[in-house]
């Protein structure tokens, strides 16, 4: 399964061990039972693990995920470090050809000091004055245009690409497997689907729940309304 975010960005499946049963015949050990097919007292099993915040067997199927994202966001994902591991495309090694970058759709500053941002940008079309967003990206597309150049030129001059990285802006996106288990990915999601969360990671946690969901149908709907319930 492969989503695509926030234009050039991606989320990827790569692979997966387990299934909601895995789930339920992990809980089902602590009795020394194991069952072979899943049916509805293994739901509501699942149900009560998840209200009563019984994480461990949820710990055991393990997801992996390819995925790509600006920097600045891709630093928010690695805030989540209990049950994942993550490996990235290193810039020390690899030279960037092409850097992609990405290009927000602009939003106002804060009226809370909590928040990060307001609502998104608009320009009235009744107004006489000029479109502030064509000013707002013409001014990033030069920022992004100057950093390419100078990176380029760095490398050119021979620096190496542990040091021409420097120049990039937060706004160049990376790439990097990202493998956890499902209690991991459950909270992850529940953090960063919530409102309060920067909208760019909340369409990456979006994503990310629709491939839990089809994977794990049944826990997933639990976990997930076992955070909207509190």
């Amino acid at each position: 399964m492969d989503i695509e975010v926030l234009g050039r960005g991606k989320v990827t499946l790569i692979d997966h061990m387990g299934d909601d049963l895995t789930v339920v015949n992990a809980a089902r050990v602590s009795f020394k039972k194991e069952k072979s097919s899943f049916d509805s007292s293994d739901e509501k099993l699942i149900s009560y693990l998840a209200r009563h915040n019984h994480w461990t067997p949820f710990a055991h199927p393990q997801i992996s995920l390819r995925i790509k994202a600006p920097i600045s966001i891709r630093t928010q994902f690695f805030k989540h470090k209990q049950g994942f591991v993550e490996n990235e495309v290193s810039g020390r090694y690899v030279e960037l050809s092409v850097p992609e970058f990405y290009h927000p759709k602009w939003r106002g500053k804060p009226t809370n000091s909590k928040q990060g941002s307001s609502n998104f940008i608009e320009w009235d079309l009744e107004s006489d004055a000029e479109d502030p967003v064509k000013s707002m990206d013409a001014a990033y597309r030069y920022a992004t245009d100057c950093a390419f150049r100078s990176y380029r030129k760095l490398l050119d001059s021979g620096v190496a690409p542990e040091q021409a990285r420097f120049v990039l802006p937060q706004g160049t996106f990376t790439e990097w497997i990202w493998t956890g288990s499902l209690a991991a990915y459950a909270r992850f999601y529940n953090q960063r689907i919530h409102p309060h969360a920067q909208w760019e990671i909340q369409q990456y946690a979006s994503a990310i729940g629709v491939i839990m969901k089809e994977l794990f149908p049944v826990c997933w709907e639990y976990l997930t309304d076992n955070y909207q319930e509190h």
